[in-house]
């Protein structure tokens, strides 16, 4: 049976010279990896993290990895791939995402969450350095996680009136709140330990000291 389907890619893993299994979060199955050709020539560029693709995948009862085929980006994302802090921002993104969602987890409405939110970075014009803060806030909501401020107090350490400031603003004061890029990368590890503990897996993103030194 073959599917036509959405997929965001969270990660890859190289198979031999010319396949990859992709690690891909979808509407229709959740998480879930897949097995893909790489196109003679290179073609990698289309399996960038939080690339937003469309596929054909057909199933196969006698393995879980299905092959996918047909694939094309969905959306260029121009204002990822043009800017070196957006980029870096979406590896942070995919690589809190990967470690974060289970194998054969399906939130409702996450996949959709998820593309809102990749578009919304793209699109962004000036200052989005707090922008991987708000996410973080709206993936545990996305989750199902309360991201209050009372819920938040037992990780907020000496960062209290800066978390109760990204938590109580709306949007875009959020994105405006004055943080040194050593203050938002400490707000960082905090979120990330409080989706840890109601995740009930270890979230660790080697990612976050690229945006600690673009950011600063």
């Amino acid at each position: 049976m073959v599917h036509h389907t959405r997929l965001i890619i969270l990660n890859t893993t190289k198979v031999g010279e010319r396949s990859l299994v992709l690690h891909a979060l979808s509407p229709d199955w959740g998480r879930r990896s897949f097995i893909a050709s790489v196109p003679k020539g290179g073609g990698m560029a289309l399996f960038q993290p939080l690339n937003i693709l469309d596929a054909e995948v057909t199933e196969n009862p006698k393995s879980d990895l299905w092959r996918v085929h047909a694939l094309s980006a969905r959306h260029p994302l121009t204002g990822l791939r043009t800017s070196a802090g957006k980029n870096a921002m979406t590896l942070f993104m995919s690589e809190v995402l990967y470690r974060t969602i289970h194998e054969s987890a399906r939130e409702e409405g996450l996949f959709e969450w998820c593309e809102r939110a990749i578009l919304t970075l793209d699109a962004l014009q000036g200052d989005y350095a707090n922008y991987h803060l708000r996410f973080l806030l709206e993936l545990a909501a996305a989750l199902g996680f309360s991201p209050s401020l009372e819920d938040l107090m037992p990780f907020a350490g000496e960062h209290l009136a800066e978390i109760r400031a990204l938590v109580q603003s709306d949007f875009g004061a959020c994105l405006l709140v004055p943080l040194s890029g050593e203050t938002r990368s400490d707000i960082a590890e905090k979120l990330l330990r409080y989706l840890s503990y109601h995740a009930e897996t270890r979230i660790e993103a080697r990612s976050l000291r690229v945006l600690k030194e673009l950011f600063r």
